[in-house]
């Protein structure tokens, strides 16, 4: 999820996909009307764009250079969330009633699945892990010279992920099964990045229309995603919906070219990802101290509080990114 490059350019519209992307990933955890459509297309647009960027050769620098800049943050902010759940978070709401095992949330630091039981410390932790195996595995798939065998075999992973969870329950390491569908988006945002670029303005105009009917479309036809538990309701609807609604994004800010604060938060959505469930808790902490208990927010409260969670995070990131900006996903290249 780190922030990418071209030629020494940022692609500003880019930047705004991820940080409306990112957004949208906060508002979905605080329950909106709109959450079942928010999660048909958040995750593949993140797993998209990292193919967009996908290095033209791998060579163990790469691989080095992806390695810091994901799996570095995930071991902090992890453990930093876990410690905070092991004394505190966990003795209170929801985690309270569940009576969870502190070994099997240390555990999961490392596993990075098993849903609340290992992850209550901090489920959305889990989309690092896992793009970083979905980058290792079209790696892989790039060391293959023969064009129909690289097919043959990207089209075998996607099959295996889609068909994993239809015959066991049990999680596979680093969402190693979630990895393998998400290299569909992965692998069309790699061969559709040089289209995307070059674009003229009326195809861009119409494929972002058909884009927003498709992923409206699709949405009502199928029942809610959730990645992370490796439920797509029907595959294929899921596949052309994570596109469509990808797409539509990307087409959007390609459009418009407006300067938005989103183009901020898109080059800082580790940090985003990681802290904005503890944002929340502060947020309730602090209407506990005027004696507010209800937290059921209404549709506009819970836009409010999506804010505020992001308001809440600019310092912190302001910190990071001049301290210690590795916990941010920012490597220099070697």
């Amino acid at each position: 999820m780190k922030s990418k490059n071209i030629g020494g350019k940022r692609l500003e519209w880019v930047d705004q996909a991820k940080g409306l992307g990112i957004f949208l990933v906060i508002y979905a955890h605080n329950i909106p009307f709109s959450e079942a459509y928010i999660y048909s297309f958040h995750m593949p647009l993140f797993f998209f764009v990292a193919g967009m960027f996908h290095p033209k050769l791998t060579s163990k620098s790469t691989i080095v250079h992806r390695a810091k800049s994901i799996l570095i943050p995930y071991f902090f902010w992890a453990t930093f969330l876990y410690v905070f759940w092991y004394f505190l978070g966990r003795h209170y709401g929801d985690s309270l009633n569940h009576n969870l095992d502190p070994l099997k949330g240390l555990v999961g630091v490392f596993y990075a699945q098993g849903d609340i039981e290992y992850m209550d410390w901090g489920i959305p932790m889990w989309f690092l892990p896992a793009i970083f195996v979905t980058f290792c595995l079209y790696s892989f798939l790039n060391l293959i010279k023969h064009k129909h065998v690289k097919l043959l075999g990207l089209v075998a992973l996607i099959v295996f992920g889609l068909a994993y969870p239809c015959f066991s329950d049990f999680k596979l390491p680093w969402s190693l099964d979630v990895a393998c569908v998400s290299l569909s988006f992965y692998a069309l945002g790699n061969f559709l990045k040089p289209h995307l670029l070059e674009i003229t303005k009326i195809r861009l105009v119409l494929f972002f229309i058909i884009s927003v009917v498709m992923s409206l479309a699709l949405a009502l036809l199928n029942s809610k995603i959730d990645m992370y538990r490796a439920q797509y309701g029907n595959e294929l609807l899921f596949l052309l919906n994570g596109t469509s609604g990808t797409l539509m994004v990307l087409l959007f800010f390609k459009l418009i070219h407006w300067n938005t604060i989103f183009s901020y938060l898109g080059k800082n959505t580790i940090l985003l990802l990681a802290l904005h469930f503890r944002a929340l808790t502060v947020i309730k902490a602090g209407l506990l101290i005027f004696g507010i208990t209800n937290f059921n927010f209404d549709e506009p409260g819970k836009f409010a509080v999506s804010c505020l969670q992001v308001i809440l995070l600019l310092p912190v990131i302001y910190v990071v990114n001049k301290y210690i900006p590795l916990l941010n996903g920012k490597v220099k290249k070697a």
